[in-house]
């Protein structure tokens, strides 16, 4: 065992060698010189290394690159979005000029759902839980003064994701921006919708037909973006334990990844176009053995199961961003505490994007100074802890080691429950995960994990057993209430009368000829992103799209039960 330990040094040695370095100081607050990686010592024996490994190296346990952060530190990436597309473009514009290195947008909930901002079920709604975007125009406003070809965005919606998409990309377009050149993310994972977050359109299949129909555009056109994010954080903050937020979003993204092989995409240049979103909770070391298992998993699955040869498509990138659910409204100074906390979680386990909660997001949408100092908590983290020095410094903790393995093991028994539910019915079509997860959705099989994991957390927090700082300990307190942001209802007014202005200055016939050439499409094997690009360019709003296609595919109405 020895000899291997070494020969995998002397292979991350090279590899070191030949990647690029950050121009930064490398040592310690005292001066003390790092190593770039640290293992065991030359010779030695140890059971079970290769499941460890070296940084940048199969199965990736330590990171996907050899380097670590001395390459290139994670993206700060903070989400933001309220009110009107004016709004937002100016915090955008903060947040880029205070050190943001990419712009992730939160979206409204009448934009969530696929709804116009005058639609009368958007009522009270529209900016107050991110931006309120309801055509291409408001896309051009968001993103004016930001070159899209030069900045990343990551946009985090995913029933309405692919109009959404078609929105931003008719905004480049307006720019004058290379398509072919976008990066950027969106989310797109539909499955969490039914396991948690349930902001759905349609029923499964005809969203996973958008979103396979997404998969081809993108491989083609747009190499660099990446059409899906499979999104653990809302699984997390819907009161799943850190095991079945791992298992369950790998088993999302394994999903996609037979959909990507049933339209005959080649796995070496669809996969790496894949990401994945996680939460990074308040309990340290096991939110950091969850990052390392993810990869190990992801690696190992992408391999030995469906045939991945190259290291790119074996790689799990993650965007991380903490925990909305452990924020509290009592003591509200102390969330920003545990935002730095679950923050160096997330760096530690290696994330390549970061998003740090602001302190006041329980109460209300973050004020600009509660939003800065959660991005300067990240800036402190990367210019001042040292974190950034070396690949994976907990490499080799017993106890990370520990608990990593236990989350892999945990994590391969909630694939085979899934798998095994597909198999008691007729194979799908895409592939036997797929099966499984679609059947775990129609049996609520998924929510009634979640809901009985978030029933026990919450027993033990009104029992004492899990201590909740100002909750159900250390209650007294000298903190004054808090300034927090309102979107005022003029918002709205002013939205939905900016909506009727671009519907009165628009040419209707084009627009209704784009919607019906869209449904047409939709009746066919087309790919159908072409024809809802051309709806887009004709100022067709989200809801027009949107209510076409319901019109189509109907409405998916969840199966009560008690």
């Amino acid at each position: 065992m020895g000899c291997e330990v070494d020969e995998g040094r002397a292979r991350w040695q090279q590899r070191y060698a030949e990647s690029k370095v950050r121009d930064a100081d490398f040592t310690t607050l005292s001066g003390m010189e790092v190593d770039p990686v640290y293992g065991p010592p030359r010779g030695a024996e140890g059971p079970d290394f290769e499941r460890i490994g070296w940084p940048g190296e199969y199965p990736f346990t330590r990171g996907l690159y050899p380097n670590g952060y001395r390459g290139r530190t994670w993206t700060i990436r903070q989400f933001a979005g309220f009110g009107n597309a004016q709004q937002t473009n100016e915090r955008y514009k903060m947040i880029l000029g205070h050190g943001g290195g990419g712009l992730s947008v939160a979206f409204d909930m009448p934009t969530l759902m696929g709804r116009d901002s005058d639609d009368a079920r958007s009522l009270g709604e529209v900016g107050h839980c991110g931006v309120a975007i309801d055509s291409a125009a408001d896309m051009d406003t968001l993103f004016d003064g930001i070159p899209l070809q030069d900045v990343t965005t990551s946009m985090t919606i995913s029933g309405p994701a692919v109009p959404i998409f078609c929105m931003y990309l008719v905004a480049a377009e307006r720019q004058g921006a290379d398509i072919g050149k976008l990066n950027g993310t969106l989310q797109t994972d539909i499955f969490k919708e039914y396991i948690a977050q349930k902001e759905w359109l349609f029923s499964p299949e005809p969203h996973l037909r958008l979103i396979g129909d997404l998969m081809e555009f993108c491989a083609h056109a747009i190499p660099a973006y990446k059409p899906l994010s499979v999104s653990g954080y809302h699984i997390r903050e819907a009161g799943s334990t850190a095991a079945q937020e791992l298992a369950f979003t790998l088993a999302d993204g394994f999903g996609y990844v037979e959909l990507g092989l049933s339209r005959g995409l080649d796995i070496e240049t669809f996969a790496p176009g894949l990401s994945f979103f996680f939460d990074a909770h308040l309990d340290f070391f096991e939110e950091i053995a969850k990052f390392r298992a993810a990869r190990r998993i992801w690696a190992r699955w992408m391999r030995d199961v469906y045939g991945a040869k190259t290291e790119r498509a074996q790689w799990l990138r993650f965007h991380t961003q903490t925990a909305g659910v452990s924020l509290t409204a009592q003591q509200p100074v102390n969330n920003v505490v545990r935002t730095a906390v679950e923050a160096l979680a997330a760096v530690l386990g290696g994330t390549n994007s970061l998003h740090t909660n602001a302190l006041d997001e329980t109460l209300a949408l973050p004020t600009e100074q509660a939003a800065e100092i959660a991005m300067r908590t990240q800036q402190v983290l990367m210019d001042e802890t040292g974190v950034a020095n070396v690949a994976d410094p907990l490499g080799g903790s017993w106890y990370v080691e520990a608990l990593t393995d236990r989350m892999e093991a945990e994590a391969e028994a909630i694939f085979a429950k899934i798998r095994g539910m597909g198999e008691r019915e007729s194979e799908h079509p895409i592939g036997p995960m797929t099966s499984g997860i679609l059947r775990g959705i129609e049996d609520g099989w998924f929510m009634s994990e979640i809901a009985e994991a978030a029933f026990q957390y919450q027993q033990a927090v009104e029992k004492g057993d899990k201590l909740v700082v100002g909750v159900n300990c250390h209650t007294g307190t000298v903190t004054e209430p808090l300034e927090i942001l309102r979107v005022s209802h003029e918002v709205e007014t002013e939205q939905v009368a900016a909506l009727d202005r671009r519907r009165a200055d628009r040419k209707q016939a084009v627009v209704d000829e784009a919607l019906a050439e869209m449904v047409r499409v939709s009746r066919t094997d087309e790919n159908m992103i072409p024809a809802m690009l051309a709806a887009a360019r004709a100022e067709a709003t989200l809801g027009e799209i949107c209510d076409a296609l319901r019109g189509e595919w109907g409405v998916y109405r969840e199966p009560a039960r008690f």
